[in-house]
């Protein structure tokens, strides 16, 4: 039995034919690689499906809509919805059209069409235009090794909310555990970063972010938003609140907020990224195995209480003693220098840059790099999580 497809369209103050025209239709074959279409509903969909993995390849109840759209142009959102009542959450992606010789390109977050059509595009911002350019490339679920985000916790700095949802998929097993569910505090969710915020306009209670390094954030059951169709952005950006809203599927049974991480259009696993100073770390089931550490301060999924400490720098790393209260300064990169000091356990240092040295085992593994700190002295990054495996601040 076929499904139709829904079209969802944000009506605007703008008049685009092209775009209001659009009708109900079956939905598009899921192995269709043109990017392009006599048809924007058609082209929309059938990317849509093309770039579907794990679970949302079966999903046929697809939903395109119209952020902003100016003659033969067209931003927007393209939305696998997800069935209701899974754990399962919406694969929803922004896209850029193009009307060029009769048919439709399409661009998906993610793909290079997406950047080469956002350096075209007229309606776009300039800001859009800048961030739009990095994300047209594609990384694997490590995020190339590289777990620096910029990111703060998605609620004010200071607060503590509780990790109700450790790391988990967010297409319900199949896919990369992208996500966390986080609860409590004032229940105002809020930009992790800067950046360009929407609104599904298919799924209203999802809010999406594309932000710089190609990184895209999406926050899923909120209530109270108010983010307009978009919007330019600065982090700690009030969003909405915490809810139970499942308008594109999927479940929520008490109020929390759905986070996600994806980079490039892709999702990517959550863990050993850094956000609110916070490194994920998967456990051995979704949901309920997982944690977040701080230093060697430990959240656990489900009860696990975690102060939002702002965002990390790129240029710094928070101090792991691996269970200990304190790591040891030295006046040089290696134990035949004197001690300088100490430093405790979650305190975040700033790099000026590292060379190799003695080498010490900590939490994630040995090494003989160290890193000198701003103030002249020196610690092992045996003891430092910075999110990269060497120097965060170039070579001494």
């Amino acid at each position: 039995m076929r499904h139709l497809t829904r079209v969802t369209r944000l009506v605007a103050a703008l008049a685009v034919a092209p775009v209001l025209a659009l009708t109900a239709a079956p939905t598009a074959a899921a192995t269709q690689p043109s990017n392009r279409s006599d048809t924007l509903h058609d082209a929309v969909v059938a990317k849509a499906h093309a770039r579907a993995t794990g679970a949302a390849t079966a999903w046929t109840d697809a939903r395109v809509g119209v952020i902003r759209a100016q003659s033969g142009w067209v931003l927007g959102m393209a939305t696998l919805v997800a069935p209701r009542g899974s754990d399962a959450y919406p694969d929803s992606r922004l896209f850029l059209a193009e009307r060029r010789n009769g048919s439709w390109e399409v661009g998906l977050d993610g793909e290079p069409a997406f950047a080469a059509i956002s350096a075209r595009a007229p309606m776009l911002s300039a800001h859009e235009r800048e961030v739009f350019a990095s994300h047209g490339g594609n990384v694997g679920t490590a995020a190339n090794g590289d777990y620096r985000t910029g990111m703060r916790l998605p609620y004010g700095v200071g607060q503590e909310w509780r990790l109700s949802g450790g790391p988990h998929a967010w297409d319900a097993g199949s896919g990369p555990w992208s996500s966390i569910d986080l609860a409590g505090g004032d229940g105002r969710v809020l930009a992790v970063r800067a950046g360009t915020a929407y609104e599904n306009p298919g799924c209203r209670g999802e809010i999406v972010i594309a932000h710089d390094r190609g990184y895209t954030t999406k926050y899923y059951h909120l209530v109270n938003r108010t983010v307009p169709p978009s919007v330019s952005v600065g982090v700690g950006h009030y969003l909405g609140n915490i809810g139970t809203a499942i308008p594109c599927g999927g479940a929520a049974s008490y109020p929390h907020v759905h986070f996600t991480l994806m980079q490039h259009g892709q999702y990517v696993n959550i863990a050993y990224h850094i956000i609110g100073k916070w490194v994920f770390i998967n456990g051995p089931q979704q949901y309920s195995g997982g944690y977040a550490l701080h230093g060697s301060k430990v959240a656990a999924a489900g009860s696990g209480l975690m102060n939002n400490y702002g965002a990390l720098g790129f240029d710094s790393g928070i101090v792991d003693a691996n269970g200990g209260g304190w790591v040891y300064r030295r006046t040089g990169p290696g134990t035949s220098y004197s001690v300088a000091g100490q430093v405790t356990d979650g305190s975040t240092v700033k790099i000026s840059c590292s060379r190799n040295g003695t080498t010490h085992t900590g939490r994630w593994g040995a090494t003989a790099l160290w890193n000198k700190l701003t103030d002249g002295t020196w610690v092992s990054d045996a003891f430092v999580y910075t999110g990269v495996d060497g120097p965060v601040s170039g070579w001494c």
